[in-house]
């Protein structure tokens, strides 16, 4: 029996695949559960257009993205840190300072898309990769530089 799957099914396929399985799997197991439906003309016609909206939405969120990558590349943000002795920061900087020096300068980012190299634990200029989107991403330069004694 020819099936189309509405899940991604480990070891069956993904999303929209029409696959052959045994009648009594299909019918007593995919259908049932909300794993297939029958491979009709107007299951698979519908199918196919909710495919066609989700490509349509990453095609979106992925130039969002693009433009973000745009607006971030080129940039250095300064991060002020207290130093201790030999230029070593107390703590690390970390991606919660690079979205608030970024917020500083009117972009928005989230705190997840901040994928650091390496802990950052001394003054300098450290590069930072921000991934926008699973196929873009965007190095940054971080400037630490020690906090002003009042």
């Amino acid at each position: 029996m020819k099936v189309i799957l509405t899940r991604d099914l480990e070891g069956y396929g993904f999303f929209g695949d029409i696959i052959e399985v045994k009648d009594g799997f299909a019918n007593n197991y995919l259908i049932p559960r909300g794993y297939a439906l029958p491979a009709t003309e107007g299951n698979v016609r519908h199918i196919q257009e909710i495919l066609n909206q989700k490509r349509r939405k990453l095609e979106r969120e992925k130039k969002k993205a693009q433009d973000l990558a745009k607006k971030l590349e080129g940039t250095v943000v300064e991060i002020y840190k207290q130093v201790g002795e030999g230029g070593k920061i107390f703590g690390s900087v970390t991606a919660t300072d690079v979205v608030e020096a970024l917020k500083q300068k009117g972009i928005e980012i989230q705190r997840k898309m901040v994928v650091f190299p390496h802990p950052i634990r001394e003054i300098g200029i450290f590069p930072v990769t921000i991934r926008v989107h699973r196929d873009v991403s965007v190095e940054i330069k971080i400037d630490v530089k020690p906090e002003k004694k009042e």
